[in-house]
């Protein structure tokens, strides 16, 4: 099983490690040490943390689709030109690049500040793990 040190599991909680120790001293959380005496807790319990604890807007265009992948933010720099469109989304810690027409980004009313829902189809993801595992 993985094990995952504070510090680590309060950056990827988007927490400060205080709160993650007193998740771990109120019981939210469960630690043990790992073979440098270091506090450490399991992977797969801070993932089920990270999941229950998720905010997720809701999204706002109630259309059914195949696409699982739907990140609701707000648009935060638009680059075109003629042709095409670099729009940027800022999707809560995430950020979204969508290249497009210049005809989509009018036809959709997008601009700086408006709310959008990034969808993503994709049949390869490529997942990474760091260099160093922790």
């Amino acid at each position: 099983m993985s094990q995952i040190r504070i510090r680590d599991a309060a950056h990827y909680l988007g927490v400060s490690d205080d709160t993650v120790r007193r998740w771990i001293d109120i019981g939210v959380l469960k630690s043990s040490k790992d073979e440098s005496a270091r506090s450490v807790i399991d992977g797969l319990e801070l993932a089920q943390l990270a999941r229950k604890n998720a905010i997720l807007p809701a999204d706002p265009s109630d259309i059914g689709r195949s696409a699982r992948n739907r990140f609701v933010g707000l648009v935060t720099e638009i680059t075109m030109d003629k042709v095409m469109a670099q729009v940027e989304m800022q999707c809560g810690p995430h950020r979204v690049v969508s290249l497009m027409s210049s005809e989509a980004v009018r036809e959709l009313g997008l601009e700086l500040g408006s709310v959008a829902v990034a969808v993503v189809k994709a049949t390869t993801v490529i997942v990474e793990t760091p260099a160093e595992r922790t």
